[in-house]
């Protein structure tokens, strides 16, 4: 029997040469480098965060607060009444006006803060007392002091801007306790104004409560029908696939196209409508739209084809396993890209400056069909204006829109996590 070269057994592992060390330390050194970046990236963006946050809150904060007169009004003996219908009249303040609350506060405050003093109350200060009458009429009865706001002017002197004698009279009546940097609640019950110790944002807060409205009503369900059609039922035509481009196309349209087109066609058809919310809301569902399809596409094609497949060998019909099974499962994928078409419709303000939005109005709107402004169009015009009182009402009015953004996320991302399932 003749013998059998066998070959020779190798090595159990690789060989570890000085080449294939040197390569293995540049590979970790590499994997080290590219996670410090990735922290130091995260970082910054933490610190640029916290930054911005900071800095709007800081600014924001005397954004929330006034100066305001303590002035000392005997309303018992004033000779104003007001009754139950005139409390609930849409024109009580002017009625208020016409019995005289002006004049009453105007010879009041001099009685308390001498002429100088009086001359450096708001035109306006009396609509606030005017606003707490309506409230409670029983102060119509008695005689108190009284909170009022400040001129701008005197406001400036405070923060040592403005003429040395309103600064010098800023430091005497701070010193006998009759002037004082308060909290301003009226701040968002008030609308626009063009003295900054009497801007609220409650009508722009309305305005875009009211637009906000109106384009998830038009853009959701016309966008998950759209999404639904071309994924479940439209055939694979040149005609799908031209639609399909022009979706995609859309979604990154800029902003301002879709407020000439609000402007060229809302506005022709609707032209007594100009700075409504309906008009801003269809022009803003019209951007957010195409984002809506364009999620709802891919979270109905995510759906695994088991589940319809199951569902019709239970005896489901086609429509059945649309809106019974696959559309409730990619529900939170939908609701994931309305988040994101909404923020970004809240915050945008070309196209609503293209319709008119852009109006001073100074009451809030009764209906979506009344003169409105939004958030972020208040913004831009208070940012725009010379007064520094605007500058800080301007950071507030940013936090109030965060704080709105956060709010309508926060239910957006509830309802996307209490429908969302796993399979």
């Amino acid at each position: 029997m003749s013998d059998i070269a066998t070959p020779s057994t190798p090595d159990a592992g690789p060989t570890r040469t000085a080449a294939f060390e040197q390569r293995l330390k540049r590979r970790y050194a590499a994997e080290r480098r590219f996670k410090r970046l990735g922290l130091a990236a995260i970082g910054f963006s933490v610190l640029v965060l916290v930054l911005l946050l900071g800095n709007m809150l800081i600014t924001g904060a005397a954004g929330f607060q006034r100066e305001e007169l303590r002035v000392e009004i005997d309303l018992a003996n004033s000779g104003i009444a007001i009754n139950a219908q005139d409390q609930v009249a849409v024109n009580a303040v002017q009625r208020l006006e016409q019995q005289g609350l002006r004049e009453v506060v105007a010879y009041s405050a001099e009685l308390s803060l001498g002429a100088k003093g009086a001359a450096a109350l708001s035109d306006q200060a009396w609509r606030d007392l005017a606003d707490a009458i309506i409230d409670d009429p029983t102060l119509l009865e008695g005689s108190d002091e009284y909170w009022l706001p400040a001129s701008a002017s005197l406001a400036r002197a405070v923060d040592g801007e403005g003429a040395p004698e309103l600064q010098r009279l800023a430091g005497e009546l701070q010193e006998e306790g009759k002037l004082a940097t308060r909290f301003d609640f009226g701040f968002l019950s008030r609308s626009d104004a063009t003295d900054p110790q009497m801007v609220g944002i409650w009508g722009a807060l309305k305005g875009s409560m009211l637009t906000m409205l109106v384009t998830l009503l038009l853009a959701f369900p016309i966008g998950v029908l759209a999404a639904v059609y071309l994924e479940e039922y439209a055939a694979k035509t040149r005609w799908t696939d031209i639609i399909e481009v022009s979706i995609n196309n859309l979604a990154a349209v800029p902003s301002i196209i879709f407020g000439l087109l609000g402007l060229a066609v809302f506005l022709w058809i609707f032209p007594t409508m100009r700075s409504a919310p309906l008009i801003g809301g269809m022009t803003l569902a019209l951007m957010t739209m195409p984002v809506i399809v364009i999620s709802g596409r891919n979270a109905i094609k995510a759906v695994p084809p088991s589940i319809r497949d199951g569902a019709l060998a239970v005896g489901a019909s086609p429509v059945q396993v649309v809106f019974h099974h696959v559309l409730p499962l990619a529900l939170p994928g939908i609701l994931t890209g309305t988040i994101i078409g909404m923020a970004r419709a809240l915050g945008e303000t070309a196209p609503l400056l293209m319709i008119g939005m852009r109006a001073f109005v100074a009451t809030p709107p009764d209906g979506l069909t009344s003169a409105a402004t939004v958030l972020p169009v208040q913004i831009f015009l208070w940012s725009d204006e010379i007064d520094r009182g605007f500058i800080e009402r301007t950071s507030a009015a940013i936090i109030v829109l965060l704080l709105f953004l956060l709010l309508m996320n926060g239910i957006a991302i509830y309802l996307r996590n209490k429908f969302e399932k796993s399979w």
